[in-house]
């Protein structure tokens, strides 16, 4: 498996995911890294399969289209997602990429449309979990016990050591673990949904 983390603009992260051996690949959150991404597609040779979004906000999907166009890629986005999208996907879901397995983890809560991606002890984020932070609830349809039971009903109880991968760069790494944020995170700490969704307020 070929993995490569790409910040051009700002602070949003984009992925590209590809198999070695076929160089099919797949996209998560072009974000504005759009001229990055195909550069390096086309440099390396890659077939861009899918553009997954995690979830619809603009600085997610801003270039969905440029690489659609220039590829011929399908776009994947929940079955909630407001983007324009080829292909819905639910929880549990997946997506093959010529041997490569990605699961589809339904994170509600920053948005209600919010995934998390799994495969190959590595999981995309979002917006829905940084490295020392978690996502906000206080935009629209932002939602603080939809995103307890992401957090502390979902992925923490994947294992500790899978990797993570968020949406931005926020933190004092571009990447984690489950593990480390357990023990470092501090919206991580041991808190009841009432106290979470308390704590959320005052975020």
């Amino acid at each position: 498996m070929f993995f490569k983390q790409i910040k051009q603009i700002g602070d949003n992260f984009s992925y590209i995911v590809a198999n070695k051996d076929t160089s099919e690949a797949v996209i998560i959150d072009p974000s504005f890294n759009g001229n990055a991404i195909i550069i390096f597609a086309m440099k390396n040779k890659l077939r861009i399969k899918y553009i997954i979004n995690t979830h619809h906000h603009h600085d997610h999907v801003m270039d969905n289209s440029k690489i659609k166009s220039y590829f011929g890629s399908k776009i994947v986005g929940h079955k909630l997602s407001k983007i324009e999208k080829d292909i819905e996907v639910g929880d549990e879901d997946i997506l093959k990429v010529d041997g490569l397995i990605i699961k589809v983890i339904y994170t509600p809560g920053h948005t209600p449309d919010s995934i998390c991606l799994l495969f190959d002890k590595i999981l995309i984020t979002g917006d829905t979990l940084f490295v020392g932070e978690c996502g906000r609830t206080d935009l629209p349809e932002g939602n603080s016990v939809e995103l307890y039971n992401s957090l502390f009903n979902k992925i923490l109880k994947l294992n500790e050591d899978i990797k993570i991968f968020p949406g931005h760069d926020y933190g004092s790494r571009p990447h984690s673990t489950i593990g480390e944020e357990k023990r470092t995170n501090y919206t991580l700490e041991n808190r009841s949904l009432d106290e979470f969704v308390e704590f959320m307020k005052e975020s």
